[in-house]
């Protein structure tokens, strides 16, 4: 039985600089595990097959994708394809993708077409009301989910019994299953599969998550996050079971990808990668036992409560060359809102010690939450400044998003402040990457979107500048990484940069 698992466009507004596009893991752990069960599985990737492609999408004003058309990626399906999978991670791009889907269904009408990912979860029967073309919503971690669905099809047997899925019965009813359970051993997972020759397209336009360097390689050490920050997906998407990988299993992958890919870095994709001192500490070691000589980095954002100097010591000397740190807010009230339980002396002090120890260091935070004052907006934009004036390389400030799925959007749906439509979804592809907008969709009852996006972009900009005033050697790394021939960059900026100035060329 033939499988295509499809991944559409990368969606953004035609302003924007900070959309990367980046190699699919999710895609390719869920080939990976179909595989390893005997099922034949292609992956057809948009974005990989038409790197720095750009194309406006004409239904949507101010929105571009990158990647193929429709037309060409859906030419790319096998026509004997009797299951499509469609990732949906960002609820930003659902218009788009909606509109790819109805496409596939009028070339594919008797193919079982499937949705994963973050929106398709947090959004399940919205999504499948809003897309008839769709028969079935796969509902947090897929990879049993998705491979159960192929056992059944491939069986000719019906699928809406099976744990996991969402989907409408026959009479427009939304039916929900149970969820299925977590996988709690991960090394029972197999490593992702890349086709041949799909992560070469990566590396040669020098596209990757965070820093680059010339052979970037994505891997995961855990899945979920043991934490219920308010504004974020995770609960629902993945439960708060946070599960740590088995380090020889970790390794193993790593020495692989050595071996096959001659990789010169790793970038962890993880949600929250360093939770737990004990296991950094021992993947740390390990790396050192085996000899592997290889740069690292983290730049999803993490938490601090593990990254004492000790840790960070090893950090250093294994290779981390990028840290994020997910500090949010730099007000106590606000932190408290939102439920990031951490304590800012505490990740102030870390993040400089990873600095003073040679790390490039980021730092994320955001304004604009519901119920925060103008004051707590200060607080935040002035931790930034101290941030900036102590050595961190990167401060950037974001806009909150009401992202579905996430506590704080729940509320705001209930009391009608969020309304589903494209124009809400599409606010969300261009609230954080289009710095010039004015957007609408901001849900804070204190700060117009006027000034928010004034504070955003001088206290971003201020951060920036007084990286470059107080460590002036900083300006000729950035010329030198930005407008030099390799794909190196010292930080997320100078590759976002070097990336806009590849499509702007193309």
């Amino acid at each position: 039985m033939q499988t295509t698992l499809v991944r559409g466009p990368l969606v953004f507004h035609d302003r924007a600089i900070n959309n990367e596009a980046t190699p699919a893991i999710g895609m390719a752990y869920l080939a990976g595990y179909a595989i390893d069960r005997g099922h034949d599985v292609t992956i057809v990737d948009s974005v990989s097959e038409a790197l720095n492609h750009i194309w406006p999408m004409p239904d949507f004003a101010g929105i571009a994708c990158q990647g193929l058309t429709f037309e060409d990626a859906i030419a790319r399906i096998p026509e004997n394809s009797q299951v499509i999978g469609i990732s949906i991670m960002f609820s930003g791009e659902w218009p788009v993708q909606r509109k790819f889907l109805e496409k596939i269904r009028e070339c594919f009408p008797k193919a079982v077409i499937i949705a994963g990912g973050e929106h398709a979860t947090a959004l399940s029967e919205y999504v499948l009301r809003d897309c008839p073309s769709l028969d079935a919503c796969v509902m947090g971690e897929g990879e049993h989910t998705f491979f159960e669905i192929l056992e059944k099809v491939s069986e000719n047997e019906s699928i809406y019994d099976l744990n996991g899925i969402a989907y409408l019965d026959a009479s427009g009813a939304f039916i929900r299953n149970e969820t299925q359970p977590r996988v709690r051993d991960l090394s029972q997972i197999p490593w992702p599969h890349w086709p041949d020759g799909y992560l070469e397209k990566f590396w040669a336009a020098g596209k990757s998550f965070g820093i680059g360097t010339e052979r970037d390689m994505p891997i995961m050490g855990s899945r979920g996050c043991p934490y219920q920050c308010t504004f974020c997906s995770n609960p629902q998407m993945w439960t708060t079971r946070y599960t740590l990988r088995d380090i020889d299993d970790l390794i193993s992958e790593i020495k692989h990808y050595i071996d096959k890919y001659n990789i010169t870095s790793l970038q962890f994709y993880d949600l929250t990668a360093i939770t737990k001192k004990r296991w950094t500490v021992e993947f740390c070691k390990k790396l050192l036992e085996e000899d592997i000589k290889i740069s690292w980095s983290l730049p999803s954002g993490t938490r601090s409560e593990a990254l004492d100097v000790e840790t960070l010591s090893l950090l250093k000397e294994t290779g981390c060359t990028y840290l994020v740190y997910a500090p949010e807010s730099g007000s106590p009230r606000i932190l408290e809102k939102i439920k990031k339980r951490i304590s800012l002396d505490g990740l102030t002090e870390s993040i400089i010690n990873a600095k003073n120890l040679g790390i490039t260091t980021r730092a994320n935070l955001i304004i604009g939450f519901p119920g925060e004052t103008r004051k707590d907006m200060l607080k935040t934009i002035f931790y930034g400044f101290k941030l900036a004036m102590r050595g961190v390389e990167e401060v950037p400030i974001n806009l909150y998003s009401a992202y579905p799925g996430s506590e704080i959007f729940k509320h705001l749906i209930k009391d009608n402040r969020v309304t589903l439509n494209d124009d809400y979804f599409l606010s969300l592809t261009s609230i954080n990457s289009d710095f010039l907008a004015i957007n609408p969709m901001v849900v804070n009852e204190i700060v117009s979107p006027r000034g928010l996006a004034i504070y955003r972009v001088v206290a971003m900009g201020t951060n920036y500048l007084l990286g470059y005033l107080i460590n002036p050697s900083r300006i000729i790394r950035t010329i030198r990484n930005v407008f030099g021939d390799s794909h190196v960059a010292a930080t997320v900026l100078e590759h976002r940069l070097k990336d806009s100035m590849r499509r702007g060329k193309t």
